[in-house]
């Protein structure tokens, strides 16, 4: 059974789940994430691949959170503004609270990061980026 119907067979067994899904586009608790995976996302070691995609030009550092399709709709007429610059491995809303974070807020704060971008901007989410990352608060 794949990922997609797994979590839609947890949708109709919980509408809790179903509404943390549709404020969060993520579960705390998701049962389709491995040990293993649990761990890597806790000291954000799945975030390593992305290194990748920054040497290659396609990321940069500091930006918007990458997204998948069905999340662009929770951007609404900002996504075209929000996305005309590249995606960035850590930003606003990954030191702002993380996952702890509802998808509102994670939009404006990625709204926020485009109205007031400068480098010390970028600085300062790096610098902020390190600590959030060994507390580990918000990864899942």
């Amino acid at each position: 059974m794949d990922s997609q119907e797994r979590l839609q067979k947890l949708f109709e067994s919980n509408p809790e789940i179903k509404e943390e899904w549709d404020r969060n586009h993520k579960l705390q608790n998701d049962p389709r994430v491995t040990a293993i995976g649990r761990f890597l996302r806790r000291t954000s070691l799945d975030e390593f691949p992305q290194l990748i995609n920054i040497l290659k030009g396609e990321m940069s550092l500091v930006g918007p959170r990458p997204i998948v399709d069905a999340e662009v709709s929770k951007y609404g007429e900002d996504f075209e503004w929000i996305f005309s610059v590249k995606p960035g491995m850590t930003g606003m809303w990954q030191v702002s609270g993380r996952s702890e974070t509802d998808y509102a807020v994670r939009v404006l704060y990625d709204t926020y990061y485009l109205q007031s971008w400068s480098v010390w901007l970028d600085i300062w989410i790096l610098f902020m980026t390190f600590g959030v990352v060994i507390r580990g608060k918000g990864a899942y």
